[in-house]
């Protein structure tokens, strides 16, 4: 086969013009907090001087971020990246419903997301997964038959239920009452009718084994069973239920869907409306979102007997994202890696695998990735000057540390080598 020599670099390659950060209101709280400090050794080795103008501003890249359910992005921003100027895009239209990208419409012409609270006073969640599921599943059996077997049956988007859940442990009971209970009494449930008037809601209805999409599921696993949900009913790989955690919250694009059950209220209202709004993405297939509340938790107590008023106005209750990259955990988790990547990327004399050690030669030189980061502490958030100069003063008596120590093993290795020699 032919080999392609490539020539060696005689410069360093420049930094990125432009940066795009998608699903920017995911970085928040622990994960915002230790990419924050990231970001300053990204920064550092992201900027480069103007060849044709040396004594010019550093260049910096343009940032380019998409959110969605976000308040306070100002902060978020200046606490990730470090910068105070921020300009929204698209800007406001002449009205609210109306913007660059998208047009609000009104439910008489368009069919949105229906929100249904469930709370039963001295039943556990459990029991009334049990009821809400039998009844969910076997009503759509019934419709579906009516309508015919057809894959463009409009019952076919209610004939898979997504159960969303807060936790693991949480998600593990459901499981159990799925596979069970729920698969058990489905079978036979068409007994369940009212004597006066007579009818006929609800239909025997084999269930199969429930898909799982959680984060202690293989990749392989969590793509086949996307493609699963993706089938309609009339297939035989298709999905009557399934059971997810917040992975599902971005990345679940399948239009298919349009029933969801949520079991418990989640703890922020971002992550509500992210994973509600996995069903019902078809605007000719309307979702419908079923929450199962627990009356004996004051907070879900709360958005019980405010449903309807919340569910109207939730966008207000998004909560701010949180980022404190500076923060004493923080620094205790991710200063020392900060610290390195400046050095080691920003200095080409130790970027090598093997040359840690020059920080002998170097241990000057390693001042600016310490300068770099303190300046990094004035410009991630508004503090009062004696703050700011107490904070600076923590940081630079944790790098001065960090670089000893880093310099002193270098010394003790240096030594070994020599007489091991």
């Amino acid at each position: 086969f032919p080999v392609t020599i490539y020539p060696k670099l005689e410069n360093e390659l420049p930094g990125p013009d432009l940066i795009i950060q998608d699903e920017l209101h995911l970085i928040s709280g622990p994960l915002g907090t230790i990419a924050g400090l990231y970001e300053t050794a990204i920064a550092s080795l992201s900027k480069r001087k103007d060849p044709q103008n040396p004594e010019a501003k550093e260049i910096v890249p343009k940032i380019i971020a998409s959110t969605a359910t976000v308040r306070q992005a100002e902060t978020q921003i200046r606490a990730l990246f470090a910068r105070r100027q921020i300009q929204v895009f698209p800007p406001q239209n002449h009205g609210r419903k109306d913007s660059f990208f998208s047009k609000s419409h009104s439910l008489e012409g368009t069919p949105g997301r229906k929100y249904v609270g469930v709370a039963a006073q001295g039943r556990s969640l459990k029991v009334v997964l049990l009821k809400v599921s039998l009844a969910l599943l076997s009503a759509a059996e019934t419709l579906y038959k009516k309508l015919g077997k057809d894959p463009k049956n409009p019952v076919d988007p209610y004939m898979s239920l997504l159960t969303y859940h807060n936790s693991l442990r949480e998600l593990g009971g459901s499981r159990r009452i799925i596979e069970d209970e729920v698969a058990t009494r489905a079978a036979k449930y068409s007994r369940r009718a009212r004597i006066h008037p007579v009818d006929t809601l609800f239909s025997d209805r084999e269930i199969g084994e429930p898909l799982e999409l959680t984060s202690r599921v293989s990749t392989d696993k969590v793509s086949e069973a996307k493609h699963r949900l993706s089938l309609d009913h009339t297939d035989r790989e298709h999905v009557d239920a399934a059971l997810a955690t917040n992975m599902i919250s971005v990345g679940l694009d399948i239009t298919r869907l349009g029933l969801m059950v949520i079991h418990g209220q989640p703890k922020l209202s971002a992550e509500y409306i992210q994973a509600s709004s996995r069903v019902g993405r078809d605007k000719s297939k309307p979702g419908l979102v079923v929450t199962m509340l627990n009356v004996h938790k004051p907070r879900d107590r709360s958005h019980y007997e405010r449903f309807a008023y919340f569910h109207k106005t939730f966008y207000r209750a998004v909560e701010v994202t949180s980022v404190t990259p500076f923060s004493p955990r923080a620094l205790d988790r991710a200063l020392s890696s900060t610290l390195v990547s400046i050095c080691r990327h920003g200095l080409a004399a130790l970027t090598a695998p093997a040359r840690a050690q020059e920080i002998l030669n170097h241990r000057a030189s390693m001042e600016a990735a310490q300068k770099e980061i303190i300046r990094r502490v004035e410009l991630h958030r508004q503090m009062d000057p004696r703050e700011k100069s107490l904070l600076e003063l923590k940081v630079k008596e944790l790098c001065e540390f960090l670089l000893s120590t880093w310099f002193n093993i270098a010394q003790v290795e240096n030594g070994r080598c020599i007489v091991t020699g």
